[in-house]
């Protein structure tokens, strides 16, 4: 009789299944990235008349047409997004962290209602708030005015972002007391426990905060269609409309190929920081 040893092992399918699982998961979400890089350098006759994902004819003057065909160069819209991004990251962690400090460590008497009211402004839309917001700030001589940004800067460092207020409460809530009281005991004040303990130990939740800050502005359309009047002023993801023009003839390839590399900050900025934005989502706290 032969042993069990010497019969064939029965091949494993499982990890096989999985991993062609996850290579058809990876193949349609990256389907539609692959199908924007194919039409950025097809024609435009190819591009109604070929939907695959190669062009029959390279077309890389998509690229040249792009950033040159409005009166204002591409790369301005590129810079004004980039201003507006990094101004609004650095408004909302430092805005965000001072609230969260003030909502999550410091004792002060109706704290709690504050927070409520603060996460109770999730509830609201958007668009919801946009018209009290144009009013207002149209009251002030900012839209339109010799600060064009202003509408999309002063609320980010004001602390309006309740969900990164929220994230960040909730990571403080982890850290432990007792270095509170040990900074005390030796004297500390209020701002000293915030610039020597809280701080330094808060970094995961500021960056997670910076990253998705840069992410949601960089796409941001709706809040930058509103408030930016002048083709100057206009960011990246306003300016990719104008190549969509009911009025006369529609440059989609153009669009395309700008809509590609305005992808390339995003994932740049992504990919410098992932390993930083995962420690955030993940850490809880430290453990005492």
């Amino acid at each position: 009789m032969s042993s069990a040893a010497d019969r064939a092992a029965p091949p494993a399918r499982g990890p096989l299944l999985r991993l062609l699982a996850l290579l058809i998961i990876v193949a349609v979400v990256l389907y539609p990235l692959i199908w924007m890089i194919g039409t950025s350098v097809k024609s435009p006759q190819e591009i109604v008349s070929n939907i695959g994902l190669i062009p029959e004819k390279f077309t890389p003057g998509n690229f040249a047409e792009g950033w040159t065909k409005f009166d204002v160069s591409f790369g301005r819209f590129f810079l004004n997004s980039a201003l507006v991004s990094l101004l609004t990251v650095l408004g909302n962690t430092i805005s965000c962290l001072l609230a969260a400090y003030a909502l999550g460590r410091l004792r002060f008497r109706l704290r709690g209602v504050w927070f409520a009211v603060m996460i109770g402004t999730l509830l609201l839309p958007g668009h919801v708030l946009i018209i009290p917001q144009y009013i207002l700030f149209r009251s002030l001589g900012w839209v339109g005015g010799d600060w064009p940004y202003l509408p999309l800067l002063v609320p980010a460092f004001l602390a309006t972002e309740a969900f990164f207020v929220f994230l960040i409460v909730q990571f403080m809530r982890g850290i432990p007391r007792e270095l509170d009281e040990a900074a005390v005991i030796d004297g500390a004040s209020p701002y000293g426990i915030f610039r020597h303990v809280i701080l330094p130990l808060s970094r995961p939740a500021l960056v997670t905060t910076a990253i998705f800050s840069f992410i949601w502005t960089w796409n941001d359309f709706f809040r930058q269609l509103v408030f930016l009047s002048e083709l100057k002023d206009y960011t990246a993801p306003v300016a990719l409309t104008l190549f969509i023009d009911s009025t006369s003839e529609s440059a989609v390839g153009p669009m395309f190929a700008m809509s590609l590399l305005s992808l390339i900050p995003v994932f740049l900025f992504f990919v410098a920081f992932q390993r930083l934005l995962v420690e955030g989502i993940n850490t809880s706290g430290l453990k005492g």
